[in-house]
């Protein structure tokens, strides 16, 4: 099934993902074992080279194509002293509409981007590597209709070492996905 991964994984060499615990991080393994069978067998993973993980430089160095890449991003935002996060997965060809459709979705007054020792801390995470494949249960995951429309899509692993190349369709069925229009602009 990884084969239909082919396009948007450029020259990587891709492998089944649960075959390769030792590329992912320890909740995106887990998030991974804990999908459908189906659905996890139609993941894969590949080594890079981890100064090359950010999008710009990866899809370069490895001939991925850019819209067929997702970044996924931590916001936080808070209400009456609460924080609330989310993550968000667009295109890397887009930016995510923090200001309006998150900071709605959330349902706080400003929205902006996790601090990088946040968003690690609570992900477990490697900063340039963070996945919507384990993020916090308790956390809303936004995905863009355009993310979730790809055929296949390349995103992080958890670590910088590595990249998942998975079908959109299959970030949908994440624990606590929202199919988001208008997301990525």
């Amino acid at each position: 099934m990884i084969a239909d991964l082919a396009p948007a994984a450029g020259t990587l060499r891709l492998a089944p993902a649960l075959d390769r615990p030792d590329l992912l991080a320890e909740p995106v393994a887990a998030a991974l074992a804990a999908l459908p069978d189906d659905l996890a067998a139609s993941c894969g993973v590949a080594e890079i080279d981890p100064d090359l993980a950010d999008t710009a430089a990866f899809c370069e160095a490895y001939g991925s194509p850019p819209e067929a890449s997702a970044n996924c991003v931590v916001v936080a935002g808070s209400r009456s002293g609460e924080q609330r996060f989310a993550g968000c997965v667009v295109l890397a060809t887009t930016r995510a509409d923090v200001n309006t459709v998150v900071r709605r979705r959330l349902d706080v007054r400003k929205a902006s981007f996790a601090p990088m020792d946040v968003a690690v801390e609570l992900t477990g995470m490697a900063y340039g590597g963070i996945t919507p494949f384990g993020l916090p249960a308790s956390w809303p995951l936004l995905v863009d209709a355009a993310v979730l429309a790809a055929r296949a899509v390349v995103v992080g692993s958890g670590i910088r070492a590595s990249k998942l190349v998975v079908p959109g369709a299959v970030l949908g069925r994440l624990p606590g996905a929202e199919a988001t229009e208008a997301l990525g602009r």
